[in-house]
């Protein structure tokens, strides 16, 4: 398929209704995620289609375009500018999730990221982190990172702040050397505190998070 013809049909699969919640949320796309994997897996891998489907600017091509890449055809420094070009959470969580942590140099572009002065950015360079602190913590300082979200996360831009706090927890849920102080940042900041959280669902706050993720891992244990 064409750009022009990728493009139509995700104009066809285009609902208001789906863009007004979106657009609650930060996000500008119009297209039921679930039709939009379908047709990304009737396209297959096709990374040049890919580019140029990024290169329309449009929020569901971009998505798409993550979708039917091929993570490790990117050059290090074109990822880079992608990250800065994603201008909404969807497409750089996406971006971040389903390409650059595929990618060689995703350490390369974590430490770039991490202390980036445009918040959206450095918010991936967190979420990165956030992976290697559950993943492979070794050569991370992690109370220089409980120092700088206690000294940054309360004043942080929410994409930034809600990236910190997740850092926050995941300190405090693998690491049970830092847990008393991750909980004690937690409770003496309170961000998220108040986030309505639906029924069955974990709170973000990280001292409710914490504690019940803690607590399940301790009773798969018993």
């Amino acid at each position: 398929m064409t750009v022009d013809s990728v493009m139509t049909e995700l104009a066809a699969l285009a609902d208001p209704r789906i863009r007004e919640v979106n657009e609650r949320h930060g996000d500008d796309h119009a297209v039921n995620l679930t039709k939009l994997r379908a047709l990304a897996k009737a396209l297959k891998t096709q990374h040049e289609l890919a580019r140029e489907l990024w290169a329309t600017e449009d929020s569901a091509a971009r998505l798409l375009a993550i979708l039917i890449s091929r993570p490790k055809a990117f050059e290090r420094d074109e990822l880079d500018s992608m990250l800065r070009q994603a201008r909404t959470p969807k497409v750089q969580d996406w971006l971040v999730n389903y390409v650059v942590k595929k990618h060689p140099e995703v350490e390369a572009l974590r430490v770039l990221w991490f202390a980036d002065p445009d918040p959206a950015v450095a918010s991936a360079g967190w979420a990165l982190t956030t992976r290697r602190v559950s993943r492979n913590p070794e050569g991370l300082d992690l109370g220089r990172l409980l120092d700088l979200i206690e000294a940054e996360m309360t004043d942080a831009p929410d994409r930034l702040q809600w990236a910190m706090n997740e850092c926050l927890a995941t300190i405090g849920i693998h690491h049970p050397d830092h847990r008393a102080r991750a909980l004690a940042i937690g409770e003496r900041l309170e961000v998220l505190k108040d986030y309505p959280t639906p029924p069955n669902c974990t709170s973000p706050y990280a001292p409710i998070w914490i504690t019940e993720i803690v607590s399940r891992q301790e009773a798969k244990r018993r």
